[in-house]
């Protein structure tokens, strides 16, 4: 009878541990677990832009500010004065520019006009030049045509002088009469007459070719200036040229100018640090009076607005986990449940992403259960008081079905 009671003992202890493995296995089946997992959330870190001394700090550690809120004001004399600088130098610029720019149709349209205006005294040149040489022509044929008449009265007048004397002895014997005589006389000194008259046209002819000569001389030197001056208005277009390329660079030189007044501007712009998103200041390490430095750390902003959750579930614990499945989160701090989803899965584990990644092929190699991130993200309004913050420690559930 003892033995059967301990029997029936025995049996019910058995049964009762197999109807607990039973329960456990029913509610752990199906779900995934980790306590390897905290609240993340994005940190803004902020630093200066530019250096100078902070003259305010506009807010105090775990203070709640909104985008655009100011943060810390940096002295902004010098940048002022940087600016009002480049935008004087900026007007210098311009104006240069404008300048050069408004010569270079001067430039063209001078240029156009010298070459029209050589060309036209080449021109007017040649046609002096022609005209010289026509005159030369017409002079030295009135001189060859002066002497051919001053020899021929010449000839004329030695021989009237001679039958003059010849009748003169004739006279002196009265084997001629007096009249006839006269006559002769009178047509010997008309023929000398003529002579002198022809040394005249000859002298006059042979001034007329020397002046002549003279206007085509003066005729040629000016067609000879005016093909200097023609190659002078040749250079136009290097002119030309070269009044474009100082336009262009003064150009370029304001738009160098404007690129200076811009950074100068912005420079002025950043001596003001305001918030670039809604959320909590942290790490604040200035005071008003320090100087900082370009790159240096002011403080950091934690977006509260926007958190999840980063569980770390072992390697072994991702076969059936999936983006999209639901989530339960136990926040150690509150001791409550929020509500979530499987967003996305990490691309290495946790170890890969470390300061000093592990090495397995050196030989000494000992196998580890790897842990890969998963990002959980919380249903909408479940944190209106913005209660949860990065680095809290939860343990999140996954929903396999």
């Amino acid at each position: 009878m003892l033995q059967n009671s301990r029997v029936r003992l025995i049996i019910g202890v058995v049964l009762l541990l197999l109807l607990g493995v039973g329960v456990w296995a029913w509610s752990t089946s199906g779900r995934e677990s980790t306590d390897d997992a905290q609240v993340d959330a994005h940190v803004t870190q902020l630093a200066a832009r530019v250096s100078g001394t902070v003259t305010k700090v506009a807010v105090d550690d775990n203070q709640l500010v909104e985008a655009g809120a100011l943060l810390v004001q940096l002295d902004p004399s010098d940048y002022q004065v940087a600016v009002d600088k480049a935008r004087a130098e900026l007007a210098d610029a311009e104006a240069t520019a404008l300048a050069a720019q408004s010569g270079v149709p001067i430039t063209s349209t001078t240029a156009a006009s010298n070459v029209t205006t050589a060309r036209g005294g080449i021109t007017q040149a040649q046609s002096g030049v022609a005209a010289a040489e026509k005159e030369i022509e017409a002079a030295r044929a009135r001189l060859v045509s002066s002497q051919a008449r001053l020899r021929e009265a010449e000839a004329n007048a030695a021989k009237s002088a001679r039958d003059v004397e010849r009748l003169r002895g004739l006279l002196a014997k009265d084997e001629i009469s007096q009249q006839m005589f006269d006559a002769t006389s009178a047509t010997a000194e008309a023929q000398k007459a003529a002579v002198d008259s022809m040394r005249s046209q000859v002298a006059e002819a042979e001034a007329g070719i020397r002046v002549a000569e003279s206007k085509f001389a003066q005729a040629k030197a000016g067609e000879d200036r005016a093909h200097a001056e023609m190659e002078t208005a040749q250079t136009g277009p290097s002119q030309v040229t070269a009044t474009k390329a100082r336009a262009a660079a003064a150009e370029a030189k304001a738009q160098q100018m404007r690129a200076a007044l811009a950074q100068a501007e912005l420079n002025l712009q950043y001596a003001t640090v305001k918030a670039p998103v809604r959320g909590v200041v942290s790490k604040k390490g200035i005071n008003p009076g320090q100087v900082v430095q370009a790159g240096q750390p002011l403080l950091a902003i934690v977006q509260v607005d926007d958190v999840w959750v980063t569980a770390n579930f072992k390697e072994t614990q991702l076969k059936d986990v999936r983006p999209g499945q639901r989530a339960e989160i136990d926040v150690d701090a509150y001791g409550r449940k929020y509500k979530g989803k499987v967003d996305s899965i990490a691309g290495a584990t946790g170890a890969r992403f470390s300061l000093l990644p592990p090495e397995n092929a050196t030989g000494n190699f000992v196998k580890v259960v790897q842990r890969v991130p998963v990002k959980i993200v919380l249903d909408p309004g479940q944190d209106p008081e913005h209660l949860l913050r990065p680095g809290m420690s939860v343990t999140p559930t996954v929903f396999l079905k």
